[in-house]
């Protein structure tokens, strides 16, 4: 059970990474500048499909850390 954990906590990583970055001019707001860094942006072809994988395995790794906490597993 700790392998999986280990496997999809690395995927996820992994995963948010590939992410395009939504906050690419976060930097504007510290500054100043005029940024639409909370403009409505429609996901896409593959930027979906990461964000949805990304999703699932989120709570995937929820789910298996809650049952590893509980000492379901032993």
């Amino acid at each position: 059970m700790d392998i999986l954990l280990m496997i999809v906590s690395i995927l996820l990583i992994a995963l948010a990474l590939l992410q395009s970055s939504k906050a690419e001019s976060a930097g504007n707001i510290i500054q100043g500048g005029n940024s639409d860094l909370f403009a409505n942006r429609k996901e896409r072809g593959g930027e979906l499909l990461i964000s949805r994988i990304t999703f699932v395995l989120g709570m995937v790794f929820f789910v298996l850390a809650f049952l590893m906490s509980n000492n379901i597993f032993k």
